[in-house]
Protein backbone atom coordinates (compact mmCIF):
# COMPACT_ATOMS: atom_id res chain seq x y z
CA UNK A 1 0.00 0.00 0.00
CA UNK A 2 1.11 3.53 -1.24
CA UNK A 3 0.55 6.18 1.28
CA UNK A 4 0.48 9.54 0.75
CA UNK A 5 -0.55 12.85 3.28
CA UNK A 6 -0.09 16.37 4.46
CA UNK A 7 1.63 16.96 7.13
CA UNK A 8 0.20 20.83 8.93
CA UNK A 9 -0.30 21.85 12.48
CA UNK A 10 -3.98 22.13 12.78
CA UNK A 11 -5.37 20.42 9.32
CA UNK A 12 -9.21 20.43 10.16
CA UNK A 13 -11.51 20.12 6.67
CA UNK A 14 -8.53 19.45 4.17
CA UNK A 15 -9.38 19.54 0.55
CA UNK A 16 -6.32 17.57 -0.09
CA UNK A 17 -7.66 14.49 1.65
CA UNK A 18 -11.10 14.87 -0.38
CA UNK A 19 -9.53 15.33 -3.66
CA UNK A 20 -6.84 12.33 -3.59
CA UNK A 21 -9.49 9.91 -1.77
CA UNK A 22 -12.32 10.76 -4.44
CA UNK A 23 -9.34 10.52 -7.36
CA UNK A 24 -8.52 6.83 -6.06
CA UNK A 25 -11.95 6.10 -5.64
CA UNK A 26 -12.54 7.44 -9.07
CA UNK A 27 -9.69 5.66 -11.52
CA UNK A 28 -9.34 2.50 -9.35
CA UNK A 29 -6.32 3.25 -7.75
CA UNK A 30 -6.68 0.23 -4.93
CA UNK A 31 -3.08 0.61 -3.93
CA UNK A 32 -3.07 3.93 -2.86
CA UNK A 33 -4.45 6.10 0.80
CA UNK A 34 -3.97 9.59 2.21
CA UNK A 35 -3.72 10.33 5.35
CA UNK A 36 -3.65 13.63 7.24
CA UNK A 37 -0.96 13.89 9.89
CA UNK A 38 -0.91 17.02 12.17
CA UNK A 39 2.41 17.85 13.80
CA UNK A 40 2.79 19.57 16.21
CA UNK A 41 5.98 21.15 15.68
CA UNK A 42 8.26 20.52 12.35
CA UNK A 43 10.90 18.78 14.00
CA UNK A 44 8.24 15.84 14.67
CA UNK A 45 8.51 15.27 10.91
CA UNK A 46 11.97 12.81 11.04
CA UNK A 47 9.62 10.57 13.54
CA UNK A 48 6.78 10.52 11.30
CA UNK A 49 8.72 9.33 8.24
CA UNK A 50 10.39 6.36 10.66
CA UNK A 51 7.20 5.71 11.87
CA UNK A 52 5.52 5.64 8.57
CA UNK A 53 8.05 3.59 5.98
CA UNK A 54 4.98 3.14 3.07
CA UNK A 55 4.37 7.14 2.96
CA UNK A 56 6.16 8.01 -0.85
CA UNK A 57 4.27 11.53 -1.11
CA UNK A 58 3.31 14.36 1.15
CA UNK A 59 1.61 17.61 1.09
CA UNK A 60 2.82 20.84 3.49
CA UNK A 61 0.39 23.27 3.97
CA UNK A 62 0.92 26.46 7.22
CA UNK A 63 3.04 26.57 8.77
CA UNK A 64 5.49 24.51 7.68
CA UNK A 65 6.03 25.22 3.85
CA UNK A 66 9.53 27.05 5.00
CA UNK A 67 10.22 24.97 8.25
CA UNK A 68 10.17 21.55 6.54
CA UNK A 69 13.39 22.62 4.08
CA UNK A 70 15.87 22.15 6.97
CA UNK A 71 14.79 18.30 6.96
CA UNK A 72 14.64 17.42 3.53
CA UNK A 73 17.85 15.73 1.37
CA UNK A 74 17.09 17.99 -1.51
CA UNK A 75 14.80 21.02 -3.28
CA UNK A 76 13.51 20.97 -7.19
CA UNK A 77 15.11 24.48 -8.29
CA UNK A 78 11.82 26.52 -8.49
CA UNK A 79 11.27 25.43 -4.75
CA UNK A 80 14.94 27.00 -3.85
CA UNK A 81 13.74 29.61 -5.44
CA UNK A 82 10.82 30.33 -3.75
CA UNK A 83 11.83 29.09 -0.33
CA UNK A 84 9.04 27.57 0.01
CA UNK A 85 7.72 23.32 -0.25
CA UNK A 86 4.24 21.98 -0.42
CA UNK A 87 4.78 18.95 -1.94
CA UNK A 88 7.60 16.16 -0.89
CA UNK A 89 8.24 13.37 -2.63
CA UNK A 90 9.58 10.00 -0.74
CA UNK A 91 12.13 7.17 -3.01
CA UNK A 92 14.32 5.12 -0.82
CA UNK A 93 14.69 6.89 2.29
CA UNK A 94 15.93 10.22 0.50
CA UNK A 95 13.20 13.17 0.77
CA UNK A 96 13.03 16.16 -2.16
CA UNK A 97 11.26 19.22 -1.56
CA UNK A 98 9.12 20.81 -4.49
CA UNK A 99 6.38 23.88 -4.98
CA UNK A 100 3.43 22.76 -7.01
CA UNK A 101 2.05 26.44 -6.30
CA UNK A 102 3.86 27.54 -8.26
CA UNK A 103 2.97 24.73 -10.98
CA UNK A 104 -0.44 25.46 -10.66
CA UNK A 105 -0.39 29.10 -10.73
CA UNK A 106 1.65 29.39 -13.87
CA UNK A 107 -0.07 27.01 -15.93
CA UNK A 108 -3.44 28.27 -15.21
CA UNK A 109 -2.17 31.90 -15.74
CA UNK A 110 -1.02 30.97 -19.40
CA UNK A 111 -4.60 29.54 -20.19
CA UNK A 112 -5.90 32.58 -19.13
CA UNK A 113 -4.09 35.37 -19.76
CA UNK A 114 -2.62 36.18 -23.38
CA UNK A 115 0.83 36.49 -22.64
CA UNK A 116 2.77 38.76 -25.68
CA UNK A 117 4.47 41.90 -25.42
CA UNK A 118 2.21 44.00 -23.62
CA UNK A 119 2.21 42.25 -20.93
CA UNK A 120 2.70 43.56 -17.40
CA UNK A 121 1.46 42.43 -13.91
CA UNK A 122 0.29 44.09 -10.97
CA UNK A 123 1.02 41.81 -7.59
CA UNK A 124 -1.11 42.33 -4.48
CA UNK A 125 0.90 41.44 -1.44
CA UNK A 126 4.44 40.23 -1.11
CA UNK A 127 3.96 36.91 1.43
CA UNK A 128 4.48 33.20 0.57
CA UNK A 129 1.89 32.89 -1.90
CA UNK A 130 3.08 35.80 -3.95
CA UNK A 131 6.55 34.36 -4.32
CA UNK A 132 5.60 31.38 -5.85
CA UNK A 133 3.48 33.98 -8.18
CA UNK A 134 6.78 36.03 -8.77
CA UNK A 135 8.41 32.67 -9.87
CA UNK A 136 6.08 31.58 -12.48
CA UNK A 137 6.10 35.64 -13.97
CA UNK A 138 9.58 34.83 -14.11
CA UNK A 139 9.57 32.04 -16.02
CA UNK A 140 6.74 33.52 -18.31
CA UNK A 141 8.64 36.62 -18.56
CA UNK A 142 5.79 38.57 -17.98
CA UNK A 143 7.27 41.98 -16.01
CA UNK A 144 5.79 42.72 -12.99
CA UNK A 145 5.76 45.35 -9.90
CA UNK A 146 4.54 43.92 -6.50
CA UNK A 147 2.74 46.08 -4.18
CA UNK A 148 2.86 46.12 -0.16
CA UNK A 149 1.56 48.25 2.67
CA UNK A 150 4.78 48.09 3.73
CA UNK A 151 6.80 48.33 0.56
CA UNK A 152 10.79 47.53 0.04
CA UNK A 153 12.68 48.55 -2.81
CA UNK A 154 11.47 48.16 -6.28
CA UNK A 155 7.81 47.90 -4.64
CA UNK A 156 4.53 49.99 -4.47
CA UNK A 157 2.58 50.84 -1.72
CA UNK A 158 -1.30 50.96 -2.21
CA UNK A 159 -1.41 55.01 -1.78
CA UNK A 160 1.19 55.05 -5.09
CA UNK A 161 -1.98 52.82 -7.13
CA UNK A 162 -3.65 55.72 -9.12
CA UNK A 163 -6.12 55.04 -12.08
CA UNK A 164 -3.18 56.18 -14.04
CA UNK A 165 -0.64 53.79 -13.29
CA UNK A 166 -3.91 50.56 -13.10
CA UNK A 167 -3.83 51.55 -16.65
CA UNK A 168 0.17 50.53 -17.12
CA UNK A 169 -1.16 46.87 -15.74
CA UNK A 170 -3.65 44.56 -17.73
CA UNK A 171 -2.66 41.59 -15.25
CA UNK A 172 -3.57 42.37 -11.56
CA UNK A 173 -3.04 39.27 -9.29
CA UNK A 174 -4.25 39.02 -5.53
CA UNK A 175 -2.00 36.89 -3.48
CA UNK A 176 -3.11 38.22 0.10
CA UNK A 177 -5.63 36.50 2.01
CA UNK A 178 -8.39 40.02 1.51
CA UNK A 179 -11.83 38.53 0.61
CA UNK A 180 -11.53 35.13 2.16
CA UNK A 181 -14.58 33.44 4.22
CA UNK A 182 -15.30 34.63 6.61
CA UNK A 183 -13.87 38.49 6.10
CA UNK A 184 -15.71 38.52 2.60
CA UNK A 185 -16.22 42.06 2.80
CA UNK A 186 -12.50 42.85 3.07
CA UNK A 187 -10.67 43.79 -0.46
CA UNK A 188 -7.17 44.98 -1.85
CA UNK A 189 -7.23 48.93 -1.82
CA UNK A 190 -6.87 49.86 -5.65
CA UNK A 191 -9.02 52.05 -7.56
CA UNK A 192 -11.51 49.39 -8.71
CA UNK A 193 -13.31 52.55 -10.60
CA UNK A 194 -10.12 52.03 -13.02
CA UNK A 195 -10.64 48.81 -14.33
CA UNK A 196 -11.83 48.23 -18.00
CA UNK A 197 -12.50 45.64 -20.25
CA UNK A 198 -9.41 45.05 -20.82
CA UNK A 199 -8.06 44.06 -17.71
CA UNK A 200 -7.71 40.35 -16.11
CA UNK A 201 -7.88 39.70 -12.89
CA UNK A 202 -6.69 36.25 -10.96
CA UNK A 203 -7.55 35.84 -7.28
CA UNK A 204 -5.47 32.79 -5.41
CA UNK A 205 -8.70 32.95 -2.95
CA UNK A 206 -10.93 30.35 -3.99
CA UNK A 207 -13.16 30.89 -1.20
CA UNK A 208 -15.94 32.35 -1.75
CA UNK A 209 -16.12 31.96 -5.71
CA UNK A 210 -16.49 34.96 -6.24
CA UNK A 211 -14.64 37.69 -3.96
CA UNK A 212 -15.55 41.53 -3.60
CA UNK A 213 -12.20 42.07 -5.78
CA UNK A 214 -13.59 39.67 -8.66
CA UNK A 215 -17.12 41.23 -8.02
CA UNK A 216 -15.56 44.74 -9.04
CA UNK A 217 -13.58 43.44 -11.96
CA UNK A 218 -16.40 41.57 -13.26
CA UNK A 219 -18.54 44.19 -13.20
CA UNK A 220 -16.21 46.60 -14.64
CA UNK A 221 -15.97 44.69 -17.81
CA UNK A 222 -12.77 42.37 -16.29
CA UNK A 223 -11.71 39.03 -17.19
CA UNK A 224 -11.41 37.34 -13.67
CA UNK A 225 -10.17 33.22 -12.20
CA UNK A 226 -10.23 32.58 -8.38
CA UNK A 227 -7.79 30.40 -7.35
CA UNK A 228 -9.96 26.83 -8.04
CA UNK A 229 -8.09 26.09 -10.81
CA UNK A 230 -4.78 26.68 -9.58
CA UNK A 231 -6.06 24.73 -6.50
CA UNK A 232 -6.65 21.45 -8.60
CA UNK A 233 -3.78 22.56 -11.18
CA UNK A 234 -1.00 22.33 -7.89
CA UNK A 235 -2.64 18.84 -7.02
CA UNK A 236 -2.47 16.97 -10.30
CA UNK A 237 1.22 18.42 -10.06
CA UNK A 238 2.02 16.94 -6.87
CA UNK A 239 0.83 13.28 -8.06
CA UNK A 240 2.28 13.79 -11.16
CA UNK A 241 5.99 14.09 -8.90
CA UNK A 242 4.94 11.37 -6.99
CA UNK A 243 4.53 8.83 -9.52
CA UNK A 244 7.09 9.73 -11.61
CA UNK A 245 5.00 11.38 -14.52
CA UNK A 246 6.41 14.42 -14.08
CA UNK A 247 10.18 15.17 -13.81
CA UNK A 248 11.36 18.73 -12.41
Amino acid sequence: MRKFGLIGKKLGHSFSKRYFTEKFAREGIADAAYELYELPNIADFPDLLTSEPELVGLNVTVPYKEAVIPYLHGLDESAARIGAVNTIRIENGSTKGYNTDFIGFRDTLQQFYPVGESAQALVLGTGGAAKAVWTALEELAIPYTSVSRNPAQNQLHYESITPDVLQAYTLIINTTPLGMAPDTTSVPAIPYEALTPGHYLYDLVYNPEETLFLQRGRLAGAQTINGLPMLYAQADAAWEIWTNERHR
